[in-house]
C-alpha cells in the first residue's frame, strides 16, 4: 500500500469502524487486539495495547526468589544438558 493511497471506511449506527484489511495485515493487528483510541490535533490515533504492562528491571529484580545456595556455571550447564536431553525425547 503506498503512502498517498486512500482507504476509505464507514461509521456504522453503533459507531463502529471496520479497518480495512490491508492495514490490519500490515499492522499485524488480528481480530481481538485491543486498541487504545487518542484524539489528536491531526484526527483519531490507534495504537495496540501492550499485552502487558511497561516495567523496568528494577521492578522485576528480585521477585523470583532462590532458596538454597548458589549453583556453579557447570552445575547450571548440566541441569541445562538434562532438560534438553529429556525434552528431545518427548
Amino acid at each position: 500500500m503506498g503512502v498517498f493511497e486512500r482507504l476509505t471506511t464507514v461509521i456504522s449506527t453503533k459507531g463502529q469502524v471496520i479497518l480495512p484489511k490491508a492495514i490490519r495485515d500490515m499492522r499485524h493487528w488480528p481480530a481481538g487486539t485491543r486498541l487504545s483510541v487518542e484524539d489528536t490535533p491531526e484526527g483519531v490515533l490507534l495504537k495496540p495495547v501492550p499485552l502487558f504492562p511497561e516495567t523496568d528491571i528494577d521492578a522485576v529484580f528480585g521477585s523470583l526468589q532462590h532458596s538454597g545456595s548458589a549453583l556453579s556455571v557447570e552445575d547450571m550447564n548440566a541441569a541445562v544438558a538434562r532438560e534438553a536431553k529429556r525434552r528431545a525425547r518427548d
